[in-house]
């Protein structure tokens, strides 16, 4: 995981050991930088005890954020004892990026007045006021935790994975290149809706990419460089030589797109036009991207985009976009998740193999569909998830599964695996009520709880729970 910069808060309140708080600053940053991470705390004699009581001295904190503004990505809020609220919300009420409030356990064998720090109390105290005051601010359970104890150590996994949504998704910039397919009423959006949580939509028309694919320089470095890292990708057994160079084209193309207008993700309209003007499909390309960490979902579906963008911060590895199939003989707890090739490698078995893609074939003939990549999803614990805009709301549903051994028929095409998810029946039922896509966001790795915090508590999104 990729290293989060967390600001070091530290409470206190006068009637509680102030002794307390000069360990607690060494622990907390010893727990920060174990984990991979890096602590910035205000130093210890810019306020009594190095920790903040009054007013006054919050307000020396905020200076402290202000004059480091840009160089942390969260805050983690430390009550080695009770703490005062107060301070809390003078130092923490503009702070701009995620909190975390920690309480110190007490020991029962440490209860003496001298000794007892009544952080639990405290915690509940900081979170009132804050929910007053309107600052959003994270918990984990267990509701005290020593900064040494491994429950921390998970604690601040989830709220690394907190801050990295949070810091990108508030603002993002997802492209749509192509307009919907006039078919696919499935994944209408609102561009209103996404701006207002801060995701912007620039929108293209194909035309720029078939000229820039004319326009790609076949002698050149970038062209050569893409083609030895196609090659080097999957395997192209089979593939005519014109169709695999028109292919790295069109790659290049979507680089340089991505660049010129820094886009954070894409959503490509895939077909049909692509296939009846440049002979061949996409879908190695998107893997290929997700492989890189570039989010790109195919079918113009930019809303999902949003979706595997929040996904792939939060789990720091790739993701796709698939279809909800078929289902998995009589199990109802097991489904077939599918597509025609946008899957990453490193979430495949082995390296695909790129096909004409058959339903390209049967509608135009052999040969306008090259790129589809056929494989088979790698076993794993995965999280789902999906977004839609309605009425200027922005919501989604979450979840988690894994993916199986189970086996998929060797004549099913494009990329599969077989999901295993706890009462999937009953979140079919909400996500067809609800007017949720047929698409859904996949990522390695149990990362449900950190997304659910970012979206609803950071950055404005409605959860629809499955």
């Amino acid at each position: 995981m990729p290293p989060v910069t967390f600001a070091l808060y530290f409470g206190n309140r006068g009637f509680f050991p102030e002794s307390l708080i000069a360990g607690a600053r060494q622990e907390l940053q010893a727990a920060v930088e174990g984990a991979g991470h890096r602590a910035l705390a205000l130093d210890a004699a810019a306020t009594r005890f190095g920790a903040v009581e009054t007013p006054a001295e919050g307000r020396r904190y905020a200076e402290f954020l202000a004059e480091h503004r840009g160089q942390f990505d969260g805050v983690i809020l430390c009550l080695p004892n009770f703490g005062d609220e107060t301070g809390a919300v003078a130092a923490l009420q503009d702070a701009g990026v995620p909190i975390l409030v920690q309480a110190y356990p007490d020991a029962l064998e440490e209860m003496a007045f001298h000794q007892r720090r009544d952080a639990f109390c405290g915690k509940l105290s900081i979170l009132d006021v804050f929910h007053q005051y309107g600052v959003a601010s994270t918990v984990f359970p267990p509701h005290t935790v020593h900064p040494s104890a491994a429950a921390f150590t998970r604690q601040l996994h989830d709220f690394a994975a907190v801050c990295r949504v949070v810091r990108r998704m508030r603002r993002a910039t997802i492209g749509a290149i192509g307009a919907r397919t006039t078919a696919f009423k499935t994944i209408r959006f609102d561009e209103l809706a996404l701006q207002k949580v801060g995701v912007t939509t620039e929108t293209f028309d194909l035309s720029e990419l078939f000229q820039r694919v004319r326009d790609v320089d076949a002698g050149g470095v970038e062209f050569a460089a893409k083609t030895a890292r196609l090659r080097a990708y999957t395997r192209w057994e089979g593939v005519a030589d014109e169709s695999f160079t028109q292919l790295a084209r069109v790659s290049v193309a979507l680089d340089a797109m991505i660049a010129a207008y820094g886009l954070d993700a894409i959503a490509l309209r895939c077909w049909l036009e692509i296939e009846q003007e440049l002979g061949v499909a996409p879908c190695v390309l998107l893997s290929e991207l997700n492989d890189r960490g570039i989010v790109a979902a195919c079918e113009l579906d930019v809303c999902n985009a949003v979706a595997m963008l929040a996904l792939a911060e939060a789990s720091d590895a790739s993701t796709a976009c698939l279809d909800w199939n078929n289902n998995y003989g009589d199990v109802e707890d097991k489904c077939i998740l599918f597509h025609c090739g946008p899957v990453p490698q490193s979430l495949m078995t082995a390296p695909g193999q790129v096909i004409d893609h058959p339903m390209f074939a049967k509608a135009m003939g052999a040969g306008h569909g090259v790129g589809c990549n056929v494989g088979r999803i790698a076993p794993t614990p995965m999280t789902f998830a999906s977004l839609k805009t309605q009425d200027g709301v922005v919501s989604f549903y979450l979840g988690e599964g894994k993916f199986t051994n189970d086996p998929i028929s060797e004549a099913f095409f494009g990329c599969a695996g077989v999901a295993h998810i706890p009462d999937l029946q009953r979140a079919l039922l909400t996500i067809g009520r609800q007017g949720y896509r047929h698409h859904v966001g996949v990522t390695p790795g149990e990362v449900a709880v950190p997304v659910r915090e970012a979206l609803t508590r950071y950055l404005g999104y409605t959860e629809s729970a499955l």
